[in-house]
């Protein structure tokens, strides 16, 4: 059976030499500069070797360091242009693959989990992966009742794996942190390490699944795949057809695949957590996936991998949230404060500049702020430079707000939202699904 940690000490070793390699390409370049090579050259050079070394790294070690990619090629479109590229690709192979695990290994879980008669249920199973991703693989298979069922087998010590790699990660955050420009690294991995429990727990992921599959059962556009059966590190659900996911929307789609699958994404966000009082919290691109319509007409969209959920407390998004936004638009300064202060944003000694405040919040308000919002890659990158540069007057606003334990999961999801549409460059009805789905949000009465 392959161990998917190996030895502990080699994964670390391998996630540690990364600064070592970034540094010998910068010094390598630094030999080709004076040599006389033309500057734009080297530096394309050492991006593309760079990203292609840190994510083939992220990549095969799977665990922790490849869930800390795939939560970081959300981002992706925040990367500065001249960088894009050569971590573009990189990137987008993390949101949809990676490499699988042994047939024999997954045959051996399931007879662990289900029992040693699990053929009789489980009557057949493709011998190779269709999706392997960083603490699991999928199959796919024939349920006893004639349905196609998709079989997701956890790997072996998938949970020391996740546990070790973020560790290390948040140990090299200062060190990888600058060679993305824009992004602050060290949340994002402490907010993978917050879930990374969660996502361990299968069971946990099918009582999610069955309540999202339950509740979009009849929805028009919305495809969530019903739970089979689920054991401690087996999850079996409806085979979901289809062949491609938003990855393929966001290398070659049409306008009009972007803005549909932009307005799909974004209703189900913000729509998923007043039907189920629980949000999909891990917005990459490969858990959405495209069922093509066989008219022609624009397609629905499936949602897998329900590991990183949050449980909201009331059942819904907090109304503050949506008042903040509304207040924030109208630039309601005074009010805005005075909310802040009441939700536990803004401790009451802590004095703030309202203008900035207010730009600060721009990137969850400006695209309510008209009836249908283009998102771009340009436009994340100016927002992200923006707020995360500690040389922009907005950027003391994130040192000031205090944002409650209970947020942090809903912000980063949101986010990671915003930084998909960006890679879709989708314009979408933000004002609308907003106003019908975010408590506090649509004018008071």
């Amino acid at each position: 059976m392959v161990d998917l940690p190996r030895k502990a000490a080699a994964r670390t070793a391998r996630l540690a030499a990364l600064p070592l390699g970034f540094a010998g390409r910068s010094a390598v370049g630094f030999g080709r500069r004076l040599g006389g090579a033309p500057a734009e050259a080297v530096m394309s050079d050492i991006q593309a070797r760079t990203a292609e070394q840190l994510f083939r790294t992220l990549g095969e070690l799977k665990g922790g360091a490849m869930k800390f990619g795939q939560a970081l090629s959300v981002f992706e479109a925040a990367l500065p242009e001249e960088m894009a590229g050569p971590y573009r690709e990189q990137l987008t192979k993390l949101q949809d693959s990676a490499p699988p695990m042994p047939t024999q290994t997954v045959r051996d879980i399931l007879t662990r989990d289900l029992g040693p008669d699990w053929p009789k249920q489980l009557v057949w199973l493709d011998g190779g992966p269709t999706a392997a991703a960083s603490i699991g693989q999928v199959h796919k298979g024939r349920w006893h009742d004639g349905r196609e069922v998709a079989v997701k087998v956890q790997y072996p010590g998938a949970g020391d794996a996740l546990r070790a790699d973020l560790r290390q990660l948040a140990r090299l955050a200062r060190t990888i942190g600058p060679r993305f420009p824009g992004i602050d690294i060290k949340p994002l991995v402490e907010e993978v390490q917050a879930r990374a429990e969660d996502e361990l727990d299968y069971r946990l992921e099918a009582e999610a699944q069955r309540a999202f599959a339950k509740v979009f059962a009849d929805d028009p556009d919305i495809v969530i795949p019903d739970v089979v059966a689920q054991g401690e590190a087996v999850l079996i659900t409806e085979w979901l057809d289809s062949d491609s996911s938003l990855a393929r929307i966001i290398k070659e789609g049409t306008t009009e695949e972007r803005d549909h699958y932009g307005d799909l994404l974004v209703r189900f966000l913000f729509e998923g957590p007043s039907r189920t009082g629980m949000l999909h919290a891990d917005p990459h691109p490969g858990n959405f996936r495209i069922i093509p319509a066989k008219d022609g007409s624009p397609g629905r969209m499936g949602v897998l991998d329900f590991g990183a959920v949050a449980r909201l407390p009331g059942g819904t998004f907090p109304a503050e949230m949506g008042t903040l936004i509304r207040l924030t638009a109208l630039e309601d300064k005074e009010q805005l404060i005075a909310e802040l202060r009441r939700g536990g944003f803004l401790k009451d000694k802590i004095k703030i500049d309202a203008d900035l405040l207010v730009d600060y919040l721009s990137p969850l308000v400006e695209p309510t702020m008209v009836e249908r919002f283009r998102f771009t890659r340009e436009w994340m990158r100016a927002q992200f430079q923006r707020i995360n540069n500690p040389k922009e007057p907005s950027y003391t606003i994130a040192i000031k707000l205090n944002l409650p334990p209970s947020y942090m999961l809903i912000h980063r999801t949101w986010m990671g939202g915003i930084g998909v549409l960006s890679q879709l460059e989708a314009e979408v009805a933000f004002n609308e699904i907003l106003t019908e789905h975010l408590p506090g949000f649509a004018d008071p009465a």
